[in-house]
């Protein structure tokens, strides 16, 4: 597989996985989060914020890995 096939292959699975990722946490955060005093719902969202990081990295790793 080429870099170029493997960069494709990447953003599509990064896209694909922050539109899946985003929805399920907002889903959980209604159920769980909303209603809760302000500060737990903030830290709620900002740790799912950041959350996505470390599976993202490992794709762009991949990604950029030589051929």
């Amino acid at each position: 597989m080429t870099l170029r096939q493997r960069k494709f292959i990447g953003m599509l699975a990064i896209v694909a996985f922050l539109i899946v990722y985003c929805l399920i946490a907002m889903a959980i955060g209604g159920m769980v989060a909303v209603g809760l005093p302000l500060p737990l719902e903030i830290g709620f969202f900002a740790v799912a914020g950041i959350a996505w990081l470390p599976a993202v990295m490992f794709l762009i790793r991949w990604m950029s890995r030589p051929v």
